[in-house]
């Protein structure tokens, strides 16, 4: 490489990291590092959001779907303030991404210069890990080597902070001199496997069990077939949490669904009467939702001791890789054949898919939203990625979408952020465009950041080998889980200030864009609107007119102890809660049919 400038390094190691896409918007900050990429001919793909945040939320989602470390770009100020809820969104679900962030020059730090933001303090605990001020231009390589290795060995965000002057200064020329580090672009890797002494403690756990009960998270990604047959060997009820949801086939007849207050009456039956919990790879926070201490002997597995009984009181913890961990519990564990708690656990998720079925078929005109994503869900391939939103859209997600195992889906989990789903749906489609796409979200989180990123996908579908983008957006006018939050939580009829919607043509507004747009208000047009969705030439926008009333319930049969919170608030709002009172009514009628 000829020498060049320290913006020209960056671009040169970012290639040797193998970073293949960055994410970003520009500003005179980053200009010298934008100027490095149009000049290279060898460096990632520049792809331009409508907003940080967005771009933010693109490097997680392309971290998630790939396995790699997403790499975003902004400039100082504001443009550095609002990548924060995206950084925050790759720490809570421990993912791995690199920020590098522009600064005014190094001789006007400390002045209160324009656009001046002390960067190394606004970071200090989204990037714990790592963070650092590149304040020379010797420090430009070792500061970017270890922000990588530091992202892939801890799962985090890392920052790299990049003065203006310092982008534009000549690249060093490292020696031996005193004061100069040289290091390398690599990260080794190795898997942790559990003392053996650990195994035997656990296996004796596990062995004494009768009713055990399985927690996969995120951690099992890359042992799906070894979980399921663990499962099954024990006849154990198989739970997951909201990141493990996409990791074990939830066709299978132990596989009770997702955990937590949105998660399935299965899984609410399986937690409340096991008396053993394997956890694996999951650090899921819902523990109201655990079995109660002392319920259950517990057992857990994670590549990470810090996170061993940080959410129950667990008795052994084995610190190892999870398929190499699960294996070995296979070979020291006796295979159970039929047993009374296997097929209390099999008629549980049976019944549970009765009700979720039942519920979706509830009449909640225009359109039931369960029944529309249900109906969404039946018609993705495996080979689809899909992007979930945050609000009302997740309770349906979870609940009435069965993923096979094999079909990779991403949400922002532990912040639960609203808007990244159509960003993390751009992050799929450009790590791979050849794989189709779809993206479920709500109106809200459309009007928060979603509306500006189809832009986004106008702009660059045309460079996609496969054109196949859907996005399914639930149109009730209303933040209807916090508006089910209000009432549940707080006794409180529904506040129409806060909680209303201003109405909004998503299907106008995507063939404005040159994209397709396509209106639904009633279940006799699902199927012709779908089966056209998911053959048009090109990104495709479902604006669904669904009902705010229906019910976001908790898992029965603790869901019962929320109805009459549900039903004072319902009453407090008059005329306006009548509709949602007859579901609610009907939902409760159902879960009594399943035995709840």
């Amino acid at each position: 490489m000829e020498r060049g400038t320290v913006a020209d390094a960056i671009v040169d190691r970012l290639a040797k990291w193998g970073v293949e896409r960055l994410y970003g918007y520009s500003g005179d900050g980053n200009n010298p590092l934008l100027g490095a990429l149009g000049r290279a001919t060898a460096a990632p793909r520049f792809i331009q959001a409508r907003h940080e945040e967005s771009a933010a939320f693109m490097a997680v989602g392309d971290a998630k779907y790939t396995g790699g470390v997403g790499v975003v770009t902004s400039t100082q100020g504001p443009g550095a303030i609002h990548l924060l809820n995206g950084l925050y969104d790759a720490k809570l679900d421990s993912v791995p991404v690199v920020a590098l962030v522009a600064q005014q020059h190094r001789s006007v730090l400390g002045s209160d210069y324009q656009q001046e933001v002390d960067l190394q303090t606004l970071f200090h605990d989204v990037a714990a890990p790592f963070v650092q001020l590149v304040s020379s231009p010797e420090q430009i390589y070792l500061a970017l080597d270890r922000a990588f290795r530091s992202a892939l060995a801890r799962k985090q965000p890392t920052v790299v902070i990049l003065p203006h002057d310092v982008q534009d200064a000549p690249a060093p020329e490292l020696g031996q001199e005193h004061g100069h580090v040289v290091t390398a672009p690599l990260a080794a890797r190795g898997v942790p496997r559990p003392l053996s002494e650990d195994l035997d403690a656990a296996v004796d756990v596990l062995a004494a069990g009768e009713r055990i009960e399985i927690l996969a998270g995120r951690g099992v990604a890359h042992a799906r077939e070894e979980v399921q047959r663990l499962a099954d060997h024990l006849g154990a009820a198989l739970t997951t949490s909201l990141l493990g949801k996409p990791c074990v086939d939830e066709r299978l007849p132990l596989s009770a669904g997702t955990m937590g207050h949105l998660g399935t009456d299965a899984s609410a039956y399986a937690m409340g009467h096991c008396d053993t919990l394997l956890i694996v790879g999951s650090n899921d926070p819902w523990t109201e939702f655990y079995p109660a201490p002392g319920q259950a002997r517990a057992v857990q597995i994670d590549i990470d001791p810090a996170v061993i009984a940080n959410r129950y009181p667990v008795e052994v913890g084995l610190v190892g890789d999870a398929r190499d961990t699960l294996e070995a519990l296979l070979a020291r564990l006796d295979a159970r054949g039929a047993t009374p708690w296997r097929e209390s656990v099999e008629r549980s998720v049976q019944e549970w898919r009765d009700t979720a079925r039942l519920r979706s078929e509830v009449a909640a005109p225009p359109l039931n939203p369960e029944l529309m994503v249900r109906e969404f869900g039946a018609r993705l391939a495996p080979e689809v990625r899909l992007a979930s939103d945050v609000g009302s859209c997740v309770y349906h997600y979870a609940r009435q979408i069965r993923l096979p195992g094999s079909l990779q889906a991403h949400l922002s989990s532990t912040l639960a952020s609203m808007g990244c789903g159509v960003p993390y749906g751009i992050a799929a489609k450009e790590s791979d465009s050849e794989r189709p796409v779809a993206v479920l979200a709500g109106d809200g989180a459309m009007q928060m950041l979603g509306n500006a990123e189809l832009i986004t996908v106008a702009q660059r579908w045309s460079t996609w080998v496969n054109p196949q983008f859907v996005v399914l957006v639930l149109q009730n006018r209303d933040l209807a889980e916090v508006s089910w939050e209000q009432r549940e939580m707080g006794a409180q009829p529904r506040f129409v200030p806060s909680q209303r919607l201003p109405e909004f043509g998503y299907a106008e507004y995507a063939k404005l864009l040159g994209l397709h747009g396509i209106r639904v208000d009633a279940a006799e047009q699902l199927p012709a609107a779908l089966d056209e969705a998911f053959t048009a030439d090109r990104p495709v926008v479902v604006e669904a007119i669904v009902s705010q009333h229906v019910p976001l319930l908790p898992p029965f049969p603790g869901a019962r102890q929320q109805l009459s919170s549900m039903r004072e608030g319902l009453h407090a709002e008059g005329e306006r809660g009548e509709e949602a009172l007859r579901l609610l009514e009907a939902y409760e009628r159902i879960a009594a049919r399943s035995g709840e």
